[in-house]
């Protein structure tokens, strides 16, 4: 036999009762004050005296003490795995493929990409210590003016082109 049932109400008990109002009679079985709770979980100790007082209610306790005896017993009985975990299989190793061009190259796993294989990124390309966040205001400010400047030369030589290329065709 593998220790006490739970019967009915002691189920519908269980289920009423939140999950903070659970994390709060948690720390209460480990004979920790409101304030350490508190502290614990990061809320006001008011907030897990309400907490505490709901699940009194939910328990049908007389007092903190009896409640956390009742959850205790409720937590023994109804808080348990009814099956097997589920087994979470090993990770796939990277296996060889069979190029033509240049060699054996590994397969990628699910988030890497092709260029983490080829050791590329941004900070390595030439202009990605250009768009730094770490930047002073007038840094931004220089390297928006000269990317606008760029901009502007970029446009006007087109249209330069543009318009020489007009003259030629039309005489």
């Amino acid at each position: 036999m593998e220790g006490p049932q739970a019967s009915a109400e002691d189920c519908q008990c269980w289920a009423r009762l939140t999950d903070k109002q659970r994390a709060c009679l948690d720390l209460l079985l480990e004979h920790k004050t409101s304030k350490q709770i508190g502290r614990d979980l990061g809320v006001s100790k008011y907030t897990v005296d309400q907490r505490i007082t709901a699940a009194r209610l939910v328990l049908g306790g007389r007092d903190r003490g009896d409640t956390a005896n009742r959850y205790a017993r409720l937590r023994k009985i109804c808080d348990r795995i009814a099956y097997d975990p589920v087994e979470v299989p090993a990770p796939p190793s990277p296996m060889a493929s069979r190029r033509a061009d240049d060699g054996p190259a590994t397969v990628l796993g699910l988030g890497e990409t092709r260029r983490a294989e080829d050791g590329m990124s941004l900070a390595n390309l030439s202009f990605g210590k250009i768009w730094r966040h770490d930047h002073k205001l007038h840094t931004r400010m220089a390297i928006t003016a000269a990317a606008l400047v760029t901009l502007i030369i970029f446009v006007l030589g087109s249209l330069g082109i543009a318009e020489s290329l007009t003259r030629l065709v039309a005489s």
